[in-house]
């Protein structure tokens, strides 16, 4: 594979819209340099890991998988990567994630095969392939210059872009692929299965900022306030890309049902407003998933995310969290709602001292609202 091959392939990637995380164990070394030496890498890598050791794998996959060079390894390495990739990206931007293990040849010879898995995973495909390469016909950097090569056409072909100058093994090698496709009924299935993280549906027109201005909520159904709370708030932040949220795992009800999803999902369509959908129905995972938002909550629910009632009455649990909560960069708007009977604002809340900093109030005369959200929901019958 010519230098000039690499550099098509690699200028091609990059000038796609997709973002990538990897995760490698055992080889492929090389895809690294051959990806990060081209102009615009910032474009594609969103990050890379090298678990090399096996407890660092270990770590990486919260478990002990049966083999550490497998099929099943590489398919939750590129999982894991996925969802990481999620989190990582500008929103609405496709994503990849790359999972690769390999046992390649060593300092001391090897009893079994000289093989690599590679799985890379998009929103609608699951690409695997097993690669075994003849034992003796390659040095040690020969078979991670033949196994990153194979890599990076992997990754050209989930960008959806030529790769067709990248060389083949040669007669005596054995290679193994297939492909699985997802339709988007299967891939709300397995975000309420807790296999992806979050789905969003990209329907607003501009470009998207890199924070998130999230306003969470059932949507049963979608309204004219919860459009006008959005606009006022992006206002207040100045910056950010609005984003309604929806999360199909409940705390306290069964998860949606994959049409009931797409039901209110198609309610953003019809106005031209992205809408994410979770897993995560707790203030605290929303924060993990979407780090560095600006969440848009109501002076109710900010109540009760400050109540200790609600983290099994501990005081300091709820601090804990919620400081977590804070670190990772997240702040809560907070618009005027009626609390027990009265209307409340974000100074009319007894806030620990060192949580203040997180709240940002949304005036009451930029945005009011006496009747609640489920009040409107009874009136309309839904």
């Amino acid at each position: 594979m010519t230098e000039a091959c690499i550099r098509t392939a690699v200028e091609a990637i990059h000038s796609s819209p997709y973002q990538t995380v990897l995760y490698l164990a055992g080889g492929a070394s090389q895809i690294l340099g051959l990806l990060l030496s081209v102009p615009g890498a910032s474009n594609t890598v969103l990050e890379a890991v090298v678990p090399y050791s096996r407890m660092s794998l270990i770590q990486l996959l919260a478990k002990i998988p049966l083999h550490f060079c497998s099929q099943q390894t590489a398919d939750d390495m590129a999982l894991l990567a996925y969802n990481r990739a999620l989190k990582l990206s500008s929103p609405g931007s496709p994503v990849i994630g790359v999972g690769f293990t390999g046992s390649l040849a060593s300092g001391r010879p090897k009893h079994g095969e000289h093989r690599f898995y590679m799985s890379t995973r998009t929103a609608d495909r699951l690409w695997i392939s097993k690669v075994t390469l003849t034992k003796g016909l390659r040095t040690r950097e020969e078979e991670d210059r033949v196994s990153s090569h194979l890599l990076l056409k992997a990754i050209a072909n989930a960008c959806k872009v030529p790769s067709n100058d990248i060389p083949e093994l040669s007669e005596s090698d054995v290679s193994d692929e297939c492909v699985k496709q997802f339709n988007e009924d299967q891939e709300l299935e397995q975000l309420i299965n807790g296999q992806i993280c979050f789905k969003i549906y990209p329907f607003r027109s501009e470009i998207p900022a890199e924070r998130k201005i999230i306003l969470p909520g059932s949507f049963n159904p979608l309204h004219d306030g919860h459009i006008k709370l959005m606009e006022v708030a992006t206002r207040i932040c100045g910056d950010g890309y609005p984003c309604f949220e929806l999360s199909a795992v409940n705390a306290d009800k069964p998860p949606l049902s994959v049409s009931q999803i797409k039901d209110r999902v198609n309610q953003f369509e019809k106005v031209g407003q992205t809408v994410i959908i979770s897993n995560q129905p707790y203030f605290y995972k929303k924060g993990e998933l979407f780090p560095g938002s600006a969440f848009v909550i109501g002076a109710d629910t900010a109540v009760r995310l400050i109540n200790p009632k609600y983290y099994d009455g501990d005081y300091n649990k709820m601090l804990k969290i919620l400081g977590g909560c804070k670190e990772t960069g997240c702040t809560f708007l907070v618009a005027g709602r009626n609390v027990d009977g009265a209307f409340k604002v974000f100074d009319d809340l007894n806030v620990p001292e060192e949580l203040k900093d997180m709240f940002i109030s949304i005036p009451g005369e930029q945005f009011r609202m006496d009747i609640s959200f489920t009040e409107i929901r009874k009136k309309s019958g839904t």
